[in-house]
């Protein structure tokens, strides 16, 4: 936590349990903020850590007054606030408030809010306390990035987020469609680089050894890859006709790419065989997209290799008056 903190200009920050050697472990590693975190679901305050209600609010209280005395900015997060009883969740959250907090996280530590849900919960959370609010949401059920921006939606200041979407279990809100859904689909400035959100992106996968999804929103190989013959003449034509519109791929560091498959028509295939060099007539077009489509039938990849072929086989030339070899 040491060398991050040294490494770096931005707020770094150490989490840290309701526990007296955690907090100053965190505070002697040179961070800016310390985010201590406490159970707060019966379940959790029986089963894990073994507690009651009033001895959670009380370590609560005094770790947040022994992360403030030090000098750092002070998180707390009730942990498995989507499942507390609304009532305890209250006078946990007045409790540390009284005793300084800065930042006030809602965690949906289990993945279980719906958007509807969990905006209404972060303006409960915002009701009984003066400090900011912040959201952490889990993706159990594909919901993690639409709950993040229902907290937004809701009045939370801040969303904790993960790159590829990373995290316990189904993950997290992902890095990549917080900030892109906010500054696409909200027109908000998140002061992200998107440009080089692709790249990072393959970087976590690589060092992590946990690959992205093809289709995986934003940074999926994908994500701004059409095959499907309306599809692909639409995006030849328009990008929009196929396209969000307001996110490209130049947006995000990536690239369009019109792939040939068993659903390729004319307009990709020509478009193909153009940037290859060649000049194909109509007829010469709808003779390899017939080839195409024969040998993708059998998911049989269409390589650009083979394409060449396919044009050799049908005597498409690259320029008028040039046959192909």
């Amino acid at each position: 936590m040491a060398d991050v903190a040294d490494a770096t200009e931005a707020t770094t920050c150490g989490l840290a349990r309701v526990v007296a050697s955690d907090v100053d472990a965190a505070v002697d590693a040179g961070v800016d903020m310390v985010h201590v975190f406490a159970s707060t679901s019966d379940v959790q305050i029986e089963d894990s850590m073994h507690s009651t209600r009033t001895e959670v609010v009380d370590q609560s209280v005094a770790a947040v007054e022994r992360a403030e005395a030090a000098g750092v900015e002070v998180m707390f997060s009730p942990m498995d606030a989507t499942r507390t009883d609304p009532e305890y969740l209250a006078e946990v959250v007045e409790a540390v408030d009284d005793a300084g907090v800065d930042w006030v996280n809602v965690p949906d530590t289990c993945g279980v809010a719906t958007p509807r849900r969990f905006g209404e919960l972060v303006e409960f959370v915002g009701d009984h306390t003066d400090a900011r609010v912040d959201v952490h949401t889990h993706d159990d059920f594909g919901l993690a990035t639409a709950n993040a921006l229902a907290g937004v939606e809701a009045g939370a200041d801040q969303v904790q987020v993960s790159v590829n979407g990373i995290g316990e279990r189904a993950g997290n809100a992902a890095f990549e469609e917080v900030v892109m859904s906010a500054e696409s689909v909200y027109g908000a400035d998140s002061g992200v680089d998107t440009t080089a959100i692709a790249d990072i992106a393959a970087t976590v996968a690589d060092r992590s050894s946990v690959p992205v999804p093809v289709n995986k929103p934003v940074v999926g190989t994908n994500a701004f890859a059409h095959e499907s013959g309306i599809h692909a003449a639409g995006v030849i034509e328009n990008s929009e006709t196929f396209e969000p519109g307001v996110m490209t791929p130049e947006m995000v560091g990536a690239e369009r790419e019109v792939v040939l498959g068993k659903h390729s028509g004319t307009h990709a295939v020509r478009q193909h065989l153009e940037d290859a060099g060649f000049e194909p007539t109509d007829e010469e077009v709808r003779a390899v997209t017939r080839k195409v489509k024969a040998h993708a039938a059998d998911d049989r990849a269409v390589t650009e290799t083979m394409l060449r072929a396919f044009a050799g086989e049908v005597g498409v030339r690259r320029e008028r008056g040039e046959v192909t070899a």
